[in-house]
């Protein structure tokens, strides 16, 4: 396949440092695709453990492992996306991706091809959570070719070799998934307007200041929360600005030792709840003209392990897979032994 050049890469043999150093993008990549730190850290974890099965005459026959671990881990994404869809008829109640915390590592994918500007969104953007539920409404083949040539630039014959499908095809995918986004516009509003909204809402809310929360949010404002079916919470969206402000203060008055806390969700203004010091909630905003339109509240405790040790801090320095080791130490287990190293 035909893999681009990043800084640094020109024809890269298959050691050991130049491999591992694609954990981070394929991280990103990951991610967005999915919609979930977890299942991006298990598909980065499966590309790293088909790479060091093959044999070291095997690896030395592929120009560019960067292009080729991109490819796998981009197909396994696919595949992942076709089956996630069933996997959800069965989830209780709503589905919400997973919650990232303000981790630059999880939002420094870099963009290297030069195409026109009016067809990409910026990184930043494409962590969104509004974005993120806008993906959701794509088919697998519409989100990965949309993300891979618009947020991070492949050029469409590498998509088309990800996807399965001819170059055209894929150029008529990405520009179906950019009519979707089109159709769902969120206006940008200002980061510290957005901040300043956030925080207002959280000090009415400690004060279960009914009339201020109301005056807060968009009359047809929606709450939609994710429990997964291991957490409390509302099993169909709650609407309408009253609505919504007497159940956020019926949930302040029933809890004890309930503290709220700003933070960055997804690369913008949000909030954690945490009871007795363990985080409980993540709560993500989508805010316009200066209300707010919709929160996301994410309780299902699977979806929380990157905020489980204070505030928007993961459990370790770096990815970890489900038993909380290290994802490095997990791919080494993988790793053969390079020559002159023993078993």
């Amino acid at each position: 396949m035909t893999t681009r050049a990043e800084p640094g890469d020109g024809r890269i043999a298959p050691s050991r440092g130049p491999i591992m150093s694609e954990q981070r993008h394929l991280i990103n990549l990951a991610y967005r695709l999915l919609g979930s730190l977890t299942d991006a850290e298990d598909v980065v974890q499966e590309t790293y453990s088909r790479w060091y099965a093959m044999s070291r005459q095997q690896q030395d026959a592929i120009e560019y492992p960067a292009g080729w671990l991109r490819k796998v881990a981009g197909r396994i994404c696919l595949d992942l996306l076709g089956s996630a869809r069933a996997r959800r008829e069965s989830y209780v109640g709503e589905w919400i991706p997973e919650p990232l915390p303000d981790r630059t590592e999880w939002m420094s994918g870099r963009r290297v091809t030069t195409v026109d500007p009016a067809d990409h969104v910026t990184l930043d953007e494409s962590i969104s959570m509004a974005f993120l539920i806008v993906l959701e409404s794509m088919t697998p083949p519409e989100r990965v070719a949309f993300i891979l040539h618009d947020v991070f630039s492949y050029p469409f014959a590498e998509v088309a070799d990800i996807v399965g499908r001819t170059p055209a095809a894929c150029r008529q995918l990405a520009s179906s998934a950019r009519r979707r986004i089109r159709a769902s516009p969120t206006p940008a509003t200002p980061t510290a307007r957005q901040a300043d909204v956030v925080r207002t809402f959280k000090q009415a809310w400690e004060a279960k200041d009914v009339s201020a929360i109301i005056g807060l949010l968009d009359p047809d404002a929606t709450v939609i929360a994710d429990g997964g079916g291991l957490a409390s919470a509302e099993l169909r969206p709650v609407e309408g600005a009253e609505h919504i402000a007497r159940t956020l203060v019926d949930i302040v008055g029933g809890a004890t030792n309930l503290t709220f806390h700003e933070c960055t969700v997804n690369g913008q203004p949000g909030l954690v709840a945490q009871q007795s010091e363990t985080t409980v909630t993540v709560l993500a905003f989508d805010i316009g003209s200066g209300r707010i339109r919709r929160i996301w509240a994410v309780r299902n405790p699977e979806k929380l392990h990157p905020w489980s040790t204070g505030r928007g801090t993961p459990r370790t320095g770096g990815s970890t897979d489900d038993t909380g080791r290290p994802l490095m130490e997990v791919v080494h287990r993988w790793r053969r032994p390079a020559r002159g190293e023993l078993d």
